[in-house]
């Protein structure tokens, strides 16, 4: 096996492959990567057994072969080679010699025949979007999935596709986030729950970039029984579906309100932002909002001190005093980028919802009992 590549191209091939490297593992050889050369190109393996991760990059083949290397080893070792060429070879041996500039590297490799290969999937569905949309709504949405094992299926967040409606949710019991957008195309009805894990490491990977989509910007998401599988660029990403029955989350979304404010978000977020810094990291003390006709009244007292700030707003209804967790609306305000937010409220005890007219995003946040 021999291959030339840039650096920057190996470097970049080994990032993407770690994100399906186990943090903690009985088997060794989990925490390995698989390196393919052919048709002039690099082929890069790594598996969890949960998440699989295969992408290319390209490189001057002169002999085809296939290693298995220690991951996280070649990685720091690519990270810190010169910005030039990259010279690998494998010996008879397994052994890998690695040239880059005046360093030279040599390194045991493992033959590849046990390491457990990416499942084969029959799909049944696929669906195509944006890669900057799908990691828009990843984002506005993953940060209220649970992180209780015991609930598995909290865990990861719902998507589900009727018609030319797709629509992200995650919930933790305490708050539901959900993310709608329309597709260019219609397809017949998708429900799956996917683990917030792959979600996580996905959104790491897509392109960020806005503007015009081409083709190779878009992300493909296909749907077999008990697996989803993405690909973009030179990428394929596979992750087993969480099994089970995901909540009911249209039963919680009544449209009765009596309270209605807007409020500008940045000040809004200003306001709750400073409140925080009266926190211990253990203390769950509620941040209260006092809802009058012009204004938004915020209260926070905890064992460090106390504060009040008032905030700018227009509100329809009735006054209403009502208490929250305030790291609940400081992760709902941070990802929403609409200059005004709406707030609609029914009693001090009953959730609050922050949405847009087009109700493109949902967030449902349970109050706090002020007693």
């Amino acid at each position: 096996m021999k291959f030339t590549c840039t650096r920057n191209d190996f470097n970049n091939g080994i990032a993407i492959a770690l994100k399906a490297i186990p943090g903690k593992t009985t088997m060794p050889i989990l925490e390995c990567v698989v390196i393919e050369a052919a048709d002039n190109s690099i082929k890069l393996t790594t598996n969890d057994m949960q998440l699989g991760i295969e992408t290319k990059i390209p490189a001057q083949v002169d002999k085809d072969g296939v290693i298995l290397v220690n991951a996280k080893m070649i990685a720091d070792i690519v990270r810190r080679l010169p910005d030039e060429q990259v010279n690998f070879e494998v010996d008879e041996n397994n052994n890998i010699l690695l040239f880059c500039g005046k360093s030279k590297f040599n390194i045991p490799g493992l033959s590849s025949e046990e390491f457990p290969k990416l499942p084969q999937i029959e799909i049944e569905k696929t669906i195509s979007l944006s890669q900057f949309t799908l990691k828009e709504m990843i984002r506005q949405t993953i940060f209220s999935i649970s992180d209780n094992e015991s609930n598995r299926i909290l865990t990861g967040e719902l998507f589900e596709v009727q018609g030319d409606e797709f629509k992200i949710a995650s919930l933790d019991l305490v708050r539901v986030s959900i993310r709608k957008i329309q597709l260019k195309e219609s397809y017949d009805h998708i429900k799956v729950v996917i683990p917030g894990k792959a979600l996580n490491e996905i959104s790491k990977i897509l392109t960020g970039d806005t503007g015009n989509k081409p083709d190779e910007e878009q992300v493909s998401i296909s749907f077999s029984k008990n697996h989803v599988l993405f690909e973009f660029n030179e990428t394929l990403v596979i992750s087993r579906l969480i099994e089970g029955k995901f909540y009911n989350i249209d039963q919680m979304l009544k449209n009765n309100y009596e309270t209605k404010v807007k409020v500008n978000k940045q000040e809004f977020f200003g306001c709750i932002d400073r409140a925080t810094l009266l926190l211990r990291e253990a203390e769950k003390k509620p941040v209260i909002l006092d809802i009058k006709d012009n204004e938004i009244k915020l209260e926070m007292n905890t064992k460090i001190g106390s504060m009040d700030e008032e905030v700018n707003a227009s509100k329809e209804g009735k006054d209403l005093r009502i208490a929250f967790n305030p790291k609940y609306i400081v992760d709902v305000l941070k990802v929403i980028d609409d200059e005004d937010v709406y707030l609609y409220l029914f009693n001090s005890n009953a959730p609050c919802f922050i949405k847009n007219s087009e109700e493109s995003y949902i967030y449902l946040i349970l109050p706090i009992n002020m007693n």
